[in-house]
């Protein structure tokens, strides 16, 4: 079991320059936790059990605070202890599945018209 699927974006607040590095360090920590994990422009998302993500989010945290004296974190936690292990990748299987039953309808209405 899986249990949770959280989205969350680090940023390191108060350096100069790029933060680019220091978010590229939490994202390591997260592909190295062996957690089914994925990273877009504005979040990053992990599944897991609730400890086992956590524990990455703090350490992340904990890393960015070491060089920078203040780290912004905004979660969005999907909690739901009964379910199997990758709703992750399910979740977006289902909207891609939609969209082409949806986009083969169209062409189907339109070619008969």
């Amino acid at each position: 079991m899986a249990g949770m699927i959280a989205a969350f974006s680090i940023t390191p607040l108060g350096t100069e320059g790029s933060v680019g590095d220091l978010v590229t360090e939490a994202v390591r920590i997260v592909r190295a936790s062996g957690l089914p994990n994925e990273t877009n422009a504005m979040f990053t998302n992990i599944e897991g059990e609730w400890d086992e993500v956590m524990a990455v989010i703090k350490e992340c945290v904990d890393t960015m605070a070491q060089a920078t004296p203040r780290v912004s974190v905004v979660v969005k936690l999907d909690h739901r202890p009964s379910e199997p292990s990758g709703r992750m990748s399910r979740k977006v299987e289902s909207v891609e599945h939609k969209l082409a039953e949806s986009s083969t309808r169209a062409g189907n209405r339109l070619r008969l018209a």
